[in-house]
């Protein structure tokens, strides 16, 4: 009698506990579901919101975007003050076909960096993906991990270091054959000469290639993919989309040729004289072809032609347009080019004749840094990217669901008073001491995924830099010129300027 009523109890006491764990407290799955999706609007079938997105973009105005619907979509119940402030921290829109949650703000940027493979992993539009088959793979994230690591030998503060004197080398050579016989006042289109010397210094400090035809083989498909990335993904022949996928196809052959050969001279070597070996120039290329990954296995030719593709790609627009950016900001404020002037000289002055620039003087261009930095925040080299749900989750107290789509935007922050007072100011100050706000800087992304070629990027903009300023003081053509975005930032006359050599 004692045992049957011990195990009634027992029963009542376990069914009690299933009510409560299973129906009055719900499920992590049935809490998640009470939430509702971000406020806002998907637009048009198909094409959503891409086409807004694009125009302020072109505009010169890509901030606008967020601005309108962060204040269109804050919380209702808020006074008109705080909705003018643009309270709304997470909205939902549709870019690129997709169903997509745009972050926008500091906190965000730092919800998406911190829960990197956690909450969500990195997603490409179908455009990428075509043009770049592997980002298409499951073990993609993996794969960027490996890469990272092997790429950190090359990459790291303590190795570019040592590139800094054949940066200055071929920044010098550069200046001499493209600028130094040009006659006072000579016309000079800066877009143009900035992608022929990115791409030189990329290929020498990449590939060891010198080359000018070679070079020049490389820079007709950079153009063409370009123009793919934000056009409709039709594969038909004479679309900008079917030239870009074959440009890509072509680069990443050319430069797969010049790994199999390198690896062919590197082994030769290695027979011949060892020593020569150990001394020959540490390109990236070179690096890799000796390199291994951190479980053993060796990189593929294809590999490794694969990823110096993107690693020129990456660099290509970026370092292009910020040197632009400079040059109109440097233009159009005549002190702060002034201040510039003046730190750079002081290095000049203080180097033999002949001497290259080394990691001492790059810490002495503080000021120049700042201003740089200041361009960056005004005008990023690239928007930002997506990011993909992996898992239901709930941000802000709204819905994530799994396989959502999400949007970081560098000009969500970059461009807000909460951050940055006075947004559309140009004040290089905002960088002496702490500097801005966490996490509301973001023209280099952040996280596990920042972007791994940062201080590489830096040193060639302050090498360059030193080299423009200590020889030239210029004026813009068309001075009310600017930078528009399409899918990158580009000046929209390509930047015609009249220079004036200090010498004469």
């Amino acid at each position: 009698m004692e045992t049957t009523t011990f195990f009634i109890s027992l029963l009542v006491l376990f069914a009690s506990l299933y009510y409560v764990f299973c129906k009055i407290i719900p499920s992590p799955r049935q809490q998640v579901t009470v939430y509702q999706l971000p406020p806002g609007s998907t637009g048009w079938p198909i094409i959503g919101e891409t086409f807004e997105y694009l125009r302020t973009a072109r505009n010169g105005v890509p901030e606008k975007f967020v601005a309108d619907r962060r204040k269109k979509y804050s919380d209702v119940s808020l006074s008109s003050a705080a909705a003018t402030a643009g309270s709304c921290k997470v909205f939902k829109t549709s870019l690129l076909g997709e169903s997509m949650a745009m972050l926008c703000t500091a906190a965000g940027n730092k919800f998406l960096f911190s829960n990197e493979n956690k909450l969500v992993k990195s997603w490409w539009p179908a455009n990428f993906k075509k043009m770049f088959p592997n980002t298409d793979k499951a073990d993609f994230s993996k794969e960027t991990i490996r890469m990272r690591k092997v790429m950190s030998t090359f990459l790291k503060p303590d190795a570019v270091r040592k590139h800094i004197g054949v940066m200055d080398q071929v920044t010098k050579h550069h200046f001499d054959k493209h600028w130094s016989s040009l006659d006072q006042k000579q016309v000079i289109m800066f877009h143009s000469l900035a992608k022929k010397y990115t791409l030189a210094l990329s290929c020498r400090l990449f590939l060891n290639i010198e080359d000018p035809q070679v070079i020049a083989k490389l820079e007709k498909p950079i153009r063409h993919i370009n123009a793919g990335l934000v056009s409709l993904p039709v594969d038909l022949p004479g679309t900008n989309f079917n030239r870009a996928i074959r440009a890509s196809k072509k680069m990443k052959e050319e430069i797969e040729s010049m790994v199999v050969q390198r690896k062919i001279d590197l082994m030769n070597l290695n027979l011949i004289d060892r020593e020569q070996l150990a001394n020959a120039p540490q390109d990236l290329m070179s690096s890799w072809l000796m390199e291994t990954y951190s479980d053993g296995e060796e990189m593929t030719e294809a590999d490794i032609a694969e990823k110096l593709w993107g690693m020129i790609l990456a660099g290509y627009d970026s370092i292009i347009n910020t040197l632009c950016s400079t040059v109109i900001f440097l233009s159009q404020l005549p002190p702060v080019y002034d201040a510039v002037l003046k730190e750079q000289m002081e290095i000049a002055e203080s180097k033999d004749e002949g001497e290259l620039l080394n990691w001492g003087d790059i810490q002495k261009m503080k000021y120049t840094w700042n201003v740089v930095c200041e361009v960056l925040r005004l005008q990023p080299p690239a928007s930002g990217t997506f990011r993909e749900a992996i898992t239901d989750f709930v941000y802000e107290g709204y819905l994530i669901p799994k396989g959502m789509k999400l949007h970081w935007n560098a000009f969500a922050t970059h461009k807000n008073p909460e951050y940055f007072p006075d947004p559309h100011k140009f004040e290089p100050s905002r960088f002496e001491g702490q500097g801005p706000p966490p996490f509301s800087y973001v023209p280099f992304g952040g996280g596990p995924r920042m972007c791994p070629g940062k201080e590489n990027a830096r040193f060639q903009i302050l090498v360059f830099m030193y080299n423009l300023v200590t020889r030239f003081k210029w004026e813009m053509v068309f001075p009310d010129e600017k930078m528009v975005v399409d899918p990158v930032p580009f000046p929209t006359q390509g930047l015609p300027i009249h220079l004036f050599s200090h010498k004469s």
